[in-house]
């Protein structure tokens, strides 16, 4: 088992963690590693109803299964939500049962339209992944002022940022 899940950290429409991470997806697939997807637009709307507490829809199974049991390392990438990340991913998190967590990998990127690229956020999850005795990768990516940094295109068009996006995703594979 030696797969990486991408997850886009926000079921918001049209985000820019989402290209950003979209951008680290076709990145990673150029390595030859398995790389797998997930956006947590994709989550079922009654996640924290239909999929918490022993609860378990098959598509939801099979979701947990194909993204997080089959996986080694984890790339979490996450807005910045109120000085902290989104509650959807916490929800997330919370849905899957903590052994399927354990000693497994995270690398943690955060995007802002701020100066800090959710530095905070990025703790608070480095915190949770420490309980549930995940690896964090000791060099987190703070990603800032992103709106400058995507075309009209809506793409990530910065050179810079991707130059060092690049380089963290190779680390990241060796960690």
């Amino acid at each position: 088992m030696n797969n990486i899940t991408i997850i886009s950290g926000t079921n918001r429409p049209n985000s820019n963690t989402e290209i950003v991470s979209r951008f680290c997806y076709e990145e990673l697939s150029k390595t030859g590693l398995s790389v797998k997807f997930l956006s947590l637009m994709d989550l079922p709307e009654s996640i924290a109803f239909s999929e918490m507490y022993g609860k378990r829809t098959p598509e939801f199974e099979k979701l947990v299964n194909d993204y997080f049991v089959e996986s080694s390392k984890f790339l979490i990438l996450s807005p910045e939500y109120n000085g902290s990340f989104p509650g959807i991913l916490k929800t997330l998190i919370d849905s899957i049962h903590p052994k399927i967590w354990n000693f497994k990998k995270a690398g943690l990127i955060g995007v802002s339209d701020g100066r800090a690229g959710n530095l905070r956020g990025i703790e608070h999850l480095t915190l949770i992944m420490h309980y549930l005795k995940v690896h964090v990768f000791y060099n987190k990516l703070p990603i800032s002022s992103i709106s400058k940094l995507i075309n009209e295109q809506r793409e990530l068009s910065d050179e810079d940022t991707k130059k060092v996006i690049g380089n963290y995703l190779e680390m990241f594979v060796k960690f």
